[in-house]
């Protein structure tokens, strides 16, 4: 009959290291291991949560990599000294900025302070990472009084790295999942839309790029509906890859929206859809829900719709000025007048 799970040897607040000498539960090296198996536990979490295929395997590579570097954390220096107990090398640190290099090369930075939280995986990761930070610090205070096999220290700088990586790109994908979700169907060519992409002319540009004289057109056409409800506005048109060809200020328009006209359209350029449905989709429980605080220059303000023809993306416009509803109805006139 197997033993029980409980042997009662604890009821005194008492532990064993693994070469069986008995401890204080809250000694800090106790706290040190402990606290690691806190982290690898929250890295179950991420693991049931991502539905990558390359972060799960790495994910657990490291649950692997972190028993055996427990365990040594728990034997003591003695027992580890005998040659009972596994001890950490630096190889695993080098195998772990080769991974943290694979997923920074993918990582599309936004230089801004990260809000945790964008998707459940990409939380849980973050969790992890602050966790064995914790154990970092705490492993700094077990070495000021113990030996401590410095590669341990390393280790836990690099997984708290990796894991930072990890979660920007667990989010960064899933916010692409949810836009390719909500973007037309794709043909058997895996184009979106059933046009293909149009020829070069003979000035190198392809016919299906927005030209000056169709920006002025499109802008003319919203200034004229802008002057019909008598709201002063500023409006602009980008090309495909969100790069403002015009912007134009009405008298008297608002000095922010010389600003928030051009985000607009690069927003909805971007994205691929009009800015208010993508605030709808950044509510909170829905599933793009913080992406404008993780991608920069987005704005989830209503006003700003791309524009297509024949299914393919030429650009977008933006405009800003009035209440949302006012500069959506200035955008749609723009929108007409392609």
């Amino acid at each position: 009959m197997a033993g029980k799970i409980y042997t009662r040897g604890g009821d005194r607040g008492e532990t064993s290291l693994l070469g069986g000498t008995r401890v204080p539960k809250d000694a800090l090296r106790v706290e040190v291991y402990g606290t690691i198996d806190e982290g690898t536990s929250m890295l179950g979490m991420a693991r049931s949560l991502s539905r990558y295929d390359d972060v799960v395997r790495d994910i657990i590579a490291l649950q692997g990599q972190l028993i055996p570097l427990m365990s040594e954390i728990a034997s003591g220096p003695a027992a580890v000294e005998s040659g009972r107990f596994p001890t950490a090398a630096s190889a695993l640190v080098e195998q772990m900025e080769t991974i943290i290099d694979r997923y920074d090369g993918e990582w599309i930075k936004t230089g801004q302070f990260v809000r945790p939280g964008a998707s459940p995986a990409s939380a849980a990761l973050d969790c992890a990472r602050t966790i064995f930070r914790r154990a970092e610090r705490r492993l700094i205070t077990l070495q000021r009084t113990e030996e401590v096999n410095p590669i341990i220290l390393q280790y836990l700088n690099r997984l708290s790295d990796l894991l930072y990586v990890m979660a920007r790109i667990e989010e960064q994908r899933a916010i692409v999942d949810v836009i390719k979700a909500h973007l037309p169907a794709q043909d058997g060519n895996g184009q979106h839309g059933a046009a293909p992409r149009r020829p070069l002319t003979t000035n190198g540009e392809s016919d299906m790029a927005l030209q000056l004289c169709d920006c002025d057109r499109l802008i003319e056409a919203g200034i004229r509906r802008a002057q019909e409800i008598g709201v002063p506005m500023v409006l602009s048109v980008v090309d495909a890859s969100g790069d403002v060809i015009q912007t134009r200020r009405m008298d008297n328009a608002l000095k922010v929206s010389i600003e928030l006209a051009p985000h607009k359209a690069y927003t909805a350029a971007a994205i691929r859809m009009p800015t208010h449905e993508l605030a709808a989709l950044s509510q909170p429980g829905a599933p793009l829900f913080g992406i404008d605080v993780n991608v920069s220059n987005l704005t989830l303000v209503g006003g700003g719709y791309p524009l297509k023809r024949n299914g393919e993306l030429l650009g977008a416009v933006g405009v800003s000025g009035g209440s949302v509803e006012q500069d959506q109805d200035v955008a749609l006139a723009m929108v007409a007048a392609l």
